[in-house]
């Protein structure tokens, strides 16, 4: 197991350094000049060399990768000349947004996924099972902004129950925070608990059918205590996947919501540093994002290895 895990975690690091080195060269191709963009047209051009000298834009790109690189090791991510503040610390104040935003739509989706999905399979081919298929279906078709607006204009406007935007710091009122992620929540939840409705469905489906099952129930057990004590189990293997597939969307995918609710988020930093051409933000915040998603993946892999022993021998052969 401890083989297979420094794999994979040597897998991780070669992708995190490939991500870099794409999302640095994409941004370096970009056309205009940062400087020039920043201080606006009427700038001198003395004004743009100096601005141009302290973002090391002057130097070559290679160099500019390896301080970058290096810089990000040592918890430099650089400094925002938009924002006049540094990287590291942008992206950590937008981060108690992001992530607990992420980890509240991950938990709705579970709640609501896995159990509709059991539901569905020990209900198969009889009505409930039809409905909480078309419940699935119609949920993944929904776009989840237009869906936040949706809540919003029930909790937040006809019932006046949620606040209909912004955020307000931990810090300062928990509560408060609390309410403002609800509904952005719940708009990222919905497809993400739709597609475990189904995956969870056909797993179970599936695992029904194996001699295991039978077996179990020639020894006395009920249908649903086969299931429940051997199935589900078996049937998590590929929701495990889904589900370190999905954190990872939700950590990444945010920007749409986070804009939708007025929420300062990651998502909404990136937003706002690729409109000003802050590029040293926007590798900083991207580079964030990659490590959350990859990270992510990581801990699926070990986490289907541990529930899974002959994936750790398939890798180990």
């Amino acid at each position: 197991m401890i083989l297979f895990a420094l794999r994979r975690f040597l897998g991780f690091a070669v992708t995190l350094l490939v991500a870099a080195l794409v999302i640095f060269w994409l941004l370096d191709l970009l056309p205009g000049d940062p400087a020039q963009f920043i201080l606006g047209i009427n700038a001198t051009p003395e004004s743009v060399a100096r601005l141009r000298l302290q973002m090391g834009l002057d130097t070559p790109a290679p160099e500019r990768f390896i301080a970058w690189i290096w810089g990000m090791l040592g918890g430099d991510f650089g400094m925002s000349y938009t924002q006049r503040a540094p990287v590291g610390e942008l992206i950590w104040g937008r981060l108690g947004v992001t992530l607990p935003l992420a980890i509240f739509a991950m938990v709705i989706s579970v709640a609501v996924g896995l159990p509709l999905g059991i539901l569905a399979a020990r209900r198969r081919g009889k009505a409930l099972d039809t409905a909480v298929m078309v419940v699935a279906q119609t949920g993944i078709a929904i776009p989840n902004f237009w869906f936040g607006m949706l809540l919003t204009l029930l909790f937040a406007v006809v019932l006046r129950w949620l606040p209909p935007g912004g955020f307000t710091p931990w810090h300062e009122n928990p509560g408060l925070a609390f309410r403002g992620l609800i509904l952005p929540s719940l708009a990222l939840a919905l497809p993400q608990a739709s597609i475990l409705a189904r995956v969870m469905r056909t797993a179970l489906v599936d695992v029904t059918s194996q001699d295991y099952i039978r077996t179990a129930r020639a020894k006395g057990l009920t249908m649903g205590e086969a299931v429940w004590r051997h199935g589900v189990r078996n049937a998590l293997l590929p929701v495990l996947t889904i589900l370190g597939l999905q954190f990872a969307y939700l950590v990444a995918g945010t920007i749409i919501v986070e804009n939708v609710f007025y929420l300062p988020g990651l998502g909404k930093l990136i937003y706002t540093a690729i409109l000003e051409r802050d590029l040293i933000l926007v590798r900083g915040a991207t580079i964030i994002l990659i490590l959350a998603v990859t990270a992510t993946m990581l801990v699926t892999d070990i986490a289907y290895a541990l529930v899974d022993p002959r994936l750790r021998e398939r890798s180990a052969s």
